[in-house]
């Protein structure tokens, strides 16, 4: 297998995240693995990958730290030479009145889910605008189309992904650079931990499809992004939701 070009996943390890590390790695791409908490799982993913004879590398960093991203993206170039497709998948969620949010809850959500965004693109645009070619896909989620009720931190900087990937794809169109966002509607992931079985199954039944989407149905989506297929769209959001929000 020829690998030729280079993914980066961030927040990899779990979830959405390894799903499209192994996707891509199964496709043939140069895959580098982010993690920050989940080392064990990183690992296993990695570890797997590498002995099935696919190109991997694992890194450790905290994405919502501008130093973190720059030694992860330095990190990348010199084990791949290239920086091919950044997709800025790593975030957290929470659950919480909107008059319980404090200071340190907003401000963790916005370093993780947006500043994230923006310190990543910032750091792989380097290597990206001097060859007048990449792929950008930022994971938002239905909740920044719509708005989601005890969410409104989380909602809010998904709904900024969606904005800054509007914005920068007319930035970047003139550089032959594709920005393009995912927006996964309820999918089965560890954030649904805290639902019960009976609220699943209201949610299943709020889906036209009857069913939970999975994490390797939101990754077939950015792989399809990532491709050469997708070089005439760029600014747009598309939300695998199997019909929830439509």
């Amino acid at each position: 297998m020829i690998f030729s070009k280079t993914a980066i996943i961030t927040g990899a390890s779990k979830g959405i995240g390894q799903s499209i590390a192994e996707l891509f790695a199964n496709e043939g791409y140069n895959v580098l693995i982010n993690f920050n908490n989940s080392e064990k799982s990183a690992l296993d993913l990695y570890y797997k990958l590498k002995n099935k004879g696919l190109s991997v590398r694992i890194f450790k960093a905290d994405v919502s730290k501008r130093n973190e991203v720059d030694s992860m993206i330095n990190f990348c170039i010199e084990e791949f030479n290239s920086i091919d497709v950044l997709i800025n998948n790593s975030g957290i969620s929470q659950s919480k009145l909107f008059t319980d949010i404090t200071d340190e809850d907003l401000d963790n959500m916005i370093n993780v889910n947006l500043k994230s965004v923006f310190y990543c693109t910032q750091a792989a645009l380097k290597y990206m605008l001097p060859k007048k070619k990449g792929k950008i896909i930022n994971i938002s989620s239905i909740w920044g189309i719509v708005g989601s009720s005890c969410e409104v931190h989380y909602s809010a900087t998904k709904a900024g992904i969606i904005g800054l990937t509007k914005s920068l794809a007319k930035e970047l169109g003139p550089s032959n650079i594709q920005v393009n966002s995912v927006a996964p509607g309820v999918i089965q992931t560890e954030m649904l931990s805290p639902y019960n079985e009976d609220e699943l199954n209201v949610l299943k039944e709020n889906t036209p499809l009857m069913r939970l989407g999975t994490p390797y149905d939101i990754a077939n989506c950015v792989l399809f992004l990532a491709s050469h297929n997708a070089d005439f769209i760029t600014g747009q959001i598309i939300s695998p939701n199997g019909g929830f929000v439509i």
